[in-house]
């Protein structure tokens, strides 16, 4: 079972702030769906500091952004 997010129309810092609370929570694998690459970024670089791999995938105009331990 994997966590998903819709991050997608969140402004800064809330996708980090959700994405941040499944990390802290071990849901693990986490799918978090964002618009802009500043969230992008933002998430990768939280998750990448608590240990994570990130690995993104552009959906169109979209990223999914999956976390894992």
């Amino acid at each position: 079972m994997f966590k998903q997010i819709d991050a997608r129309g969140l402004s800064c810092p809330q996708p980090v702030i959700v994405a941040k609370k499944a990390i802290d929570n071990g849901e693990f694998p986490i799918e978090v769906l964002v618009e802009t690459t500043t969230s992008l970024e933002n998430i990768k670089r939280m998750a990448e500091k608590a240990s994570c791999v990130v690995e993104v995938e552009n959906v169109g105009d979209e990223f999914k952004v999956t976390l894992k331990k």
